[in-house]
């Protein structure tokens, strides 16, 4: 693939229409007044489709699972040898619409990331089906807000490691088989909205050593007795995106709300497979500031005159959008390289997705700086958009892995071979 095709173009044009439409004029509300930011969400599925594809893939799911679960045999899919050109059509179509949104506000593809494709597709992967029939589907389509929780005050990387959030099993035995939850989470995207939270925490058993506890997963809901969700954070960027805290303090659940069923359904494995989502998507989101960054830059260099000629004819400025334009074409052929990836049915190795996302996060932290610098004091200001940019584009160096962790991975993978 060396370009988008013309009907990906079509859709491109028509989620751009709707960004410039719906989104760009409430900005500032959602960036700086504190304005939630899931009717614009919402509006966007409706508008597009994107609901009521995804409760037809829910169905779909669902009749199959029920057909298993009654013993009958579900019909196989349909192998396809050499290239799927369904499978890559659907992977453009997951990047178009990130792409176009993140040129404006990257947060709103955060939130909705996390709340569709982290929270419910957590319970799709690895839910028993009556949790799936019960909390999945106003996730996927946004009408209920999802989090994912597993960042700690005092884990960061170590998500694992440093894990204080304890699930001990319940001895009261009006909650029989169920679990009380002590702890505290943080860095939750849609944490002060969430009606539904995916949990990770570490199982309390006696005898145990703390490193070598269970990791589970559970299904909270929103006003369950000792937990609190706290206010939205004041951040760097993406604020279009909330992000808070949960505190649990002797939250009560029932076995029905452990994820899969089992101590054992979702723990390391489960949750390290959901970084992997995470890093798939911010090539994408990259491609989209760096491509903003240039369009701006390229137009301000044009028309800025100083000492009698546009800025655009010193060569300092030539090279800095010249490096721009190069990072946008490595960006741009990361993403077409994957969809490519996604259509042979081919994965990337763990070294590729992390070198792919420590690529990203630095070119796209690099072009944004450099894109205030072209601008000059008026980069400085709210205005020119080229600051915002800037500071969402910090966060991908941060979040779904840090550059330092993806340099870790990458070098561990190569030298594991």
């Amino acid at each position: 693939m060396i370009e988008w095709n013309e009907q990906q173009r079509m859709i491109r044009d028509m989620v751009r229409g709707f960004v410039e439409k719906e989104v760009v004029p409430q900005l500032d509300a959602i960036e700086y007044e504190g304005v939630p930011p899931y009717a614009i969400l919402r509006k966007m599925l409706q508008t597009f489709g994107m609901d009521a594809m995804a409760k037809m893939e829910f169905d779909k799911q669902i009749a199959r699972e029920e057909a298993l679960a009654r013993g009958e045999a579900a019909p196989e899919k349909e192998k396809k040898e050499g290239f799927n050109a369904a499978a890559a059509e659907q992977a453009a179509m997951r990047m178009i619409p990130i792409i176009e949104i993140c040129r404006h506000a990257q947060g709103l593809v955060t939130a909705m990331g996390v709340s569709m494709g982290l929270a419910g597709g957590a319970i799709m992967s690895k839910g028993t089906l009556e949790q799936k029939k019960r909390w999945a589907l106003p996730l996927l389509t946004l009408e209920k807000i999802g989090a994912w929780a597993i960042s700690e005050p005092n884990s960061g990387s170590d998500a694992f490691g440093q894990m204080k959030t304890l699930a001990k099993r319940d001895t009261d035995t009006a909650n029989a088989g169920g679990y009380v939850i002590n702890g505290a989470k943080t860095w939750i995207t849609n944490g002060p909205y969430a009606d539904h939270i995916i949990l990770i925490c570490k199982l309390d058993e006696d005898g145990v050593a703390p490193a070598d506890r269970k990791i589970v997963s559970f299904i909270l809901d929103k006003g369950m007795p000792g937990l609190e969700q706290s206010k939205p954070f004041k951040k760097m960027g993406i604020n279009s995106s909330p992000t808070g805290e949960l505190f649990l303090s002797d939250v009560k659940v029932g076995a029905d709300r452990l994820l899969g069923g089992s101590e054992t359904a979702y723990g390391r494995a489960g949750a390290k497979s959901t970084f992997m989502q995470e890093r798939a998507g911010v090539a994408a989101m990259a491609l989209a500031m760096v491509e903003r960054s240039l369009e701006l830059c390229v137009e301000y260099a044009k028309t800025r005159v100083q000492f009698g000629q546009p800025i655009g004819n010193n060569q300092l400025i030539q090279l800095k959008l010249a490096k721009m334009e190069v990072a946008r074409t490595n960006l741009q052929n990361m993403i077409f390289r994957y969809i490519e990836l996604v259509g042979w049915g081919k994965q990337m190795t763990l070294a590729e997705a992390s070198a792919m996302k420590l690529y990203a996060a630095q070119a796209c932290m690099e072009v944004t700086t450099e894109a205030v610098q072209v601008f000059g004091g008026m980069g400085y200001m709210r205005e020119a958009r080229v600051e915002q940019l800037m500071r969402d584009a910090k966060i991908l160096q941060i979040y779904a892995g840090t550059d330092e962790m993806q340099v870790i991975a990458i070098a561990r993978d190569l030298l594991s071979r």
